[in-house]
């Protein structure tokens, strides 16, 4: 049988190597605060079998204006640090994009740092879905580009409207799921949304979403549960985390 829990319960390990969704750059946004504390972050992505990194820092209108600039500045920096501290991972900038008024300005512009394979992470508002964006990604595949939408477990007009997952999803914009959602980290609402889409084969992508060391602590205590052990075997084999190249 497929051991999702690594070689030890002591050290549970994900089924999959690649993350699609953290913010461990540091300095950029609401996460890592400095390169130690990026290390740490990246550290401990690494000890739950993490080898492949793609750093997705907020790209938000006011709070986190973002450029592609600052942004490469920051990575560099941070990849000199790894390499310094001996760490064998490979990582890859892009950003979680906010859908908003600087989303639109950056978009128009060009200044998009998309994902290997040209995937964009992209990030709705929580209190409402923007009018128009079908039309926004469809017009993002036509230029080559393959949409995720970050968390949409976590947008409560969905949730209540469950039939709009799945016309989202078979426009081929791929759901990204947070292993935090499952655990329970945001509540039980939230929980039982990332479950049902799971169930009904709507997930593509995993993300760890880490902003910090609480986080890790929560996702190697819910990668011991029996509850990840059945989430995983349905996963396993459907995700798309590894391919994203």
């Amino acid at each position: 049988m497929f051991n999702f829990f690594g070689r030890s319960k002591k050290n549970p390990t994900l089924f999959y190597h690649t993350d699609v969704h953290c913010h461990i750059l540091p300095g950029v946004d609401h996460g890592a605060k400095n390169i130690q504390d990026g290390l740490n972050l990246l550290k401990a992505d690494m000890d739950m079998g993490i080898n492949r990194v793609i750093f997705t820092p907020h790209v938000t209108s006011e709070t986190f204006e973002n450029t592609p600039e600052t942004l490469t500045k920051a990575f560099n920096t941070f990849q000199h640090a790894v390499e310094e501290e001996g760490l064998q991972v490979e990582m890859h900038l892009s950003a979680e994009y906010r859908i908003d008024d600087y989303w639109q300005k950056e978009y128009a512009a060009g200044h998009l740092i998309p994902m290997p394979g040209n995937y964009v992470l992209l990030e709705n508002s929580f209190s409402q879905e923007l009018i128009g964006s079908d039309q926004m990604m469809f017009d993002l595949m036509c230029r080559g580009y393959h949409p995720i939408l970050a968390h949409p477990e976590r947008y409560p007009y969905l949730a209540e409207n469950k039939e709009r997952y799945e016309k989202i999803h078979k426009t081929n914009v791929k759901l990204q799921v947070n292993i935090l959602s499952l655990s329970g980290y945001y509540g039980h609402a939230v929980r039982d949304t990332a479950k049902w889409l799971v169930n009904q084969g709507l997930v593509d992508m995993l993300g760890s979403d880490i902003h910090h060391v609480s986080h890790v602590d929560v996702i190697k205590d819910y990668l011991r549960s029996r509850d990840w052990r059945k989430i995983a075997e349905k996963l396993q084999g459907r995700i798309i985390n590894d391919c994203v190249c």
